[in-house]
């Protein structure tokens, strides 16, 4: 009995003084920290990264995105007594939020009464502060978005300052306002509050481009970047799996292809943890390893294997020539190569591997190396899956990729654990993904936006994954697609065109929306899957070098014609470019930027980004509210009189005219204006004459109208589906006799 008592006594002053370390630590009242201790013990409940909210002078507007109906009682617990909490009706009726209202002031009423109550705006202009709670929506509705118009109003009249909180874990309680089948419940999840600095709304709306944004759309942002603030990005890329596993859990189906079938969470991390083990007796520690793979479950299997052994995947692009693959092999430095011997011989492949054995690298095949794999190797992989095999610096390299030389030489693009893992967050925080939702992912994973976008992306966030081995598989792909029925795909215009082409109407009649990028989508693309498939296209525009989602449209904030708003927590600036009026070129700066670049001239040294922003090379007007539209690359200008022109642009204008062809626009010296543009085109009688009457009646420039078009039999592509510009300019070249121009 005594030690009962003494045990009891011990239970008290330990409450006691844990509600003495929050009221020290938040600066509330006793009653506060009293009602929060419980919410520390059962939840672990972090608030350090909020700190004392009462330093911080009034008029100040929180602004919470409500996740659960348990939000609103932590933040009664943690703002300052004096903050007036602005309740929702459903809100206020929880047994716990009534039980914490009496720690603080608080009003319940429509939030359409917000701007109109002069209750509200006297309390801020007398220096007090307010709770306001939105809808926690990645993609808010025109409803909600009144909601934030009405907050920054008041906010402007009050000249109020804001601060955006949000609390992680907390769509995962069983009081969740998120329906249970998109977001698994867990009885104690481990929550944290997070929260911005505050600002005021003008310099809110001056961040991100180079115009001041709207205010609800600066707001809109903030939100979305303190969830992005949420993801712990401090860890590496097998541990992130790991988490991602144990959130959405380990017997979770999350992978498939067409020949291994599904794999677990679990199962996939233990095949990882395996590999990796073996992967570090024949590697060094941050070492650069090749993967030679297809999109299938081993691919998967063997990145997050390297990720956890600590060395570094270089994703080889297979659809490459030998001397290209060398080439990259070189840059790199890299001494081993994985791959699979049926996949070459599927792939016909050979002289690849032949270049490759040729150059001294050596090649483990995956399929010996599996058979080599003993029972004990299993039970320890079965054991320890949720450990990684090495300790990771998050900032240090992962991945490297290498550019699709479109336009020139291909470079080595060095992306940290951070960068992918961080646009991974950034893209979720602005497209609504969920776990009822099955990505069907044909992009090739050494493509930036086939690993990121395609891989990690879905992987992170419990979104089961459907692998292709080929994005060129017209016939198969939308029989494969009427199976899997998958609601989200990714691809570019010349691989949708093709699938449509040859799909039935029921094909893709699960998708709710394709993200599109690496080339324009074109109008007639847009209207074959709205029409056919009732799916909507959002058009994307990343780089590689920014891991590489840079700007994206969704499906209630989108404009046509623009490759949507810039993600949570990019800047952008646009320098003036001469000749262009309306447009400069991009400069970005964010967290997901490079580390640096890997180019043959210094094979295996990091050449580190010089200061913090990246030239894209693309010329780009942003809108009042925030769109990009993209006016060309940089390169891709000819200049004729003085005047720039978009090679784009012109081939834009020729798609509209000729919609079922393929064109490519390149520029050749001209002795007399400078330089004149000749297009290429699958159209056997393109007839000039009529793309004059069409520049015409379109409005622009007869500059515009190719001064020599010539037939080809197909444009070539990339792997990634872009134009291969640099072949196309070689074939011109050759056709005219054109021997002074580099390709």
């Amino acid at each position: 009995m005594t030690v009962l008592l003494i045990g009891l006594i011990a239970v008290v002053l330990g409450f006691f003084g844990l509600a003495a370390f929050q009221k020290h630590t938040l600066a509330n009242t006793w009653r506060q920290a009293l009602a929060l201790t419980p919410l520390k013990v059962f939840y672990r409940l972090d608030t350090s990264r909020i700190g004392k909210t009462s330093d911080i002078a009034g008029p100040l507007i929180y602004v919470i995105s409500e996740q659960s109906k348990l939000d609103a009682a932590i933040m009664l617990a943690t703002l300052p007594d004096d903050t007036l909490h602005v309740l929702k009706p459903e809100t206020s009726q929880n047994w716990l939020v009534s039980s914490h209202r009496s720690l603080a002031r608080s009003v319940v009423f429509d939030k359409e009464r917000l701007i109109a109550n002069r209750r509200l705006l006297r309390h801020l202009k007398g220096g007090g502060r307010m709770a306001v709670y939105v809808p926690e929506n990645v993609e808010p509705s025109a409803e909600e978005f009144r909601l934030f118009r009405a907050i920054t109003l008041l906010a402007r009249k009050a000249k109020a300052r804001i601060q955006p909180i949000h609390i992680s874990g907390s769509r995962f309680l069983p009081s969740s306002f998120t329906p249970e089948e998109k977001a698994p419940r867990q009885r104690f999840p481990a929550l944290a509050v997070h929260a911005l600095p505050t600002e005021t709304i003008s310099s809110l709306a001056e961040k991100g481009g180079p115009l001041p944004l709207p205010a609800a759309n600066a707001l809109f942002d903030i939100l979305a970047l303190t969830r992005v603030n949420t993801t712990d990005t401090s860890v590496g890329l097998h541990a992130g799996l790991v988490k991602a596993a144990k959130t959405y859990g380990p017997g979770r189906i999350i992978l498939e292809d067409t020949v291994t079938g599904t794999l677990t969470y679990k199962r996939t991390l233990i095949g990882a943890r395996v590999l990796g083990k073996r992967f570090a007796k024949f590697t060094k520690p941050g070492e650069v390893v090749g993967v030679f793979l297809p999109n299938a479950n081993g691919v998967v299997v063997t990145f997050f294997a390297l990720q956890s052994a600590g060395r570094v995947a270089a994703m080889l692009n297979y659809t490459a020539g030998p001397s290209v693959i060398v080439s990259a092999i070189n840059t790199a430095q890299i001494k081993t190569v994985l791959c699979s011997r049926a996949f070459i011989e599927k792939a016909e492949l050979e002289p690849v591997v032949t270049a490759i054995e040729a150059n001294g690298t050596k090649i483990v095949w995956l399929e010996e190396l599996r058979e080599t794999i003993t029972p004990l190797e299993k039970v320890a992989g079965a054991l320890q899956w949720k450990s990684s095999i090495a300790k990771v610096d998050a900032v240090k390299p992962a991945v490297i990729l290498f550019t699709s030389g479109s336009e020139g030489t291909p470079k080595g693009v060095v992306l940290s654990h951070r960068n992918l893992h961080i646009n991974a967050a950034q893209s979720e925080a602005r497209v609504d993904i969920s776990v009822t939702d099955c990505l069907f992912n044909v992009l090739p994973v050494f493509h930036s936006f086939g690993l990121t976008g395609g891989t990690i992306l879905p992987l992170f966030y419990g979104v089961k994954l459907f692998l292709y081995p080929s994005p060129l598989h017209y016939k198969l792909i939308p029989a494969v697609a009427r199976r899997v029925k998958p609601t989200i795909m990714f691809g570019t215009d010349t691989f949708l065109r093709g699938y449509a082409r040859t799909a039935k109407d029921g094909d893709f009649s699960s998708l709710r929306f394709v993200v599109a990028g690496a080339e324009a989508v074109k109008r007639e693309t847009e209207d074959i899957y709205r029409e056919r498939f009732n799916c909507k296209i959002l058009e994307g525009f990343g780089m590689t070098e920014a891991a590489p989602v840079v700007a994206v449209n969704t499906a209630i904030h989108g404009r046509n014609g623009s490759v949507g708003r810039l993600l949570p927590g990019i800047d952008a600036r646009l320098e003036p470019v001469p000749g262009i009026d309306n447009g400069g070129r991009l400069w970005v700066s964010g967290p997901n930027i490079m580390l640096g670049y890997m180019t043959s001239e210094k094979p295996g040294q990091l050449q580190p980004m010089a200061g913090d922003w990246h030239d894209s090379g693309d010329i780009v007007h942003i809108d009042r509210e925030g769109f990009v539209e993209i006016r060309g690359r940089a390169k891709r200008f000819a200049k004729i009189a003085g005047e720039m022109v978009s090679l784009g642009a012109v081939e834009m204008l020729v798609q509209s005219l000729w919609p079922e062809e393929r064109h490519a626009a390149v520029a050749v010296p001209d002795k007399r204006k400078g330089e004149r543009i000749i297009l290429a085109t699958t159209l056997n009688r393109a007839d000039k004459s009529a793309l004059i009457s069409h520049s015409k009646i379109s409005g622009v420039t007869e500059l515009m109208v190719p001064s020599d078009i010539i037939h080809v039999e197909n444009i070539p592509v990339l792997g990634s589906g872009k134009t291969d510009y640099v072949s196309t300019q070689r074939f011109v070249n050759e056709t005219l006799g054109i021997t002074d121009r580099a390709a």
